[in-house]
């Protein structure tokens, strides 16, 4: 299996650097690319076809929540963990609208940031638990109640959706094909009026599922 192409979009050198050199120790995760900037993470994103980008959220120029929204409009593969030293909700909420992936504090032990790395190329969410917290704080009032009761199945799926889990490793878990993992994620988005896995992860953290 190819190693998981990872970009790394910071604007100070040193955590580039320090980033780099433990991520090169790991034979699963290549750094292909540094960027200084949000222009320059777009383009090296788009160029070098990226698996994964660790997005600082701000950067001189154009920051971290507008490079995300740029990959998303762009339809750039690429799936993005914001990793910032700010949990400030004018940050972060937006963050989570642009499409990131994961959300997660830059003191964050390296072995957990390699873990991160692996699930969100795996199709999970991770997010730092003070970042949930913030960002929980934010969509308590706004995000809808269920249109209709999740099944007991669901309410599994939903749980594991909050813990990180892709759906491989759901399918696994639970015993059934990945195709019906998918199935059940898009009726419990529907049935929460939710619009992707990292509000139904939330949501589960909200609604007590999941510490």
């Amino acid at each position: 299996m190819p190693p998981i192409r990872v970009l790394i979009a910071d604007d100070h050198a040193v955590v580039r650097q320090g980033l780099r050199t433990f991520l090169d120790l790991q034979p699963d995760v290549e750094v292909v690319a540094e960027a200084a900037d949000g222009d320059e993470a777009v383009d090296a994103a788009v160029r070098l076809e990226t698996d994964v980008v660790l997005m600082d959220l701000v950067m001189p120029g154009t920051d971290g929540v507008e490079a995300i929204r740029r990959l998303r409009d762009r339809g750039v593969p690429s799936r993005v963990i914001v990793l910032t030293s700010f949990v400030d909700d004018d940050k972060l909420f937006p963050a989570v609208r642009a499409g990131a992936a994961g959300y997660l504090l830059k003191d964050v032990q390296p072995q957990e940031l390699v873990s991160a790395i692996r699930a969100v190329h795996a199709g999970g969410s991770p997010v730092d638990p003070a970042v949930a917290g913030r960002l929980l704080a934010q969509v308590a009032d706004s995000t809808p109640g269920p249109r209709q009761p999740l099944t007991t199945r669901e309410r599994e799926v939903l749980v594991l959706i909050a813990r990180g889990l892709p759906n491989k490793l759901i399918a696994r878990d639970l015993g059934v094909s990945e195709k019906t993992v998918k199935t059940h994620v898009s009726s419990i988005l529907g049935k929460l009026g939710l619009t992707d896995r990292t509000q139904a992860a939330l949501h589960a953290v909200r609604e007590g599922l999941v510490d």
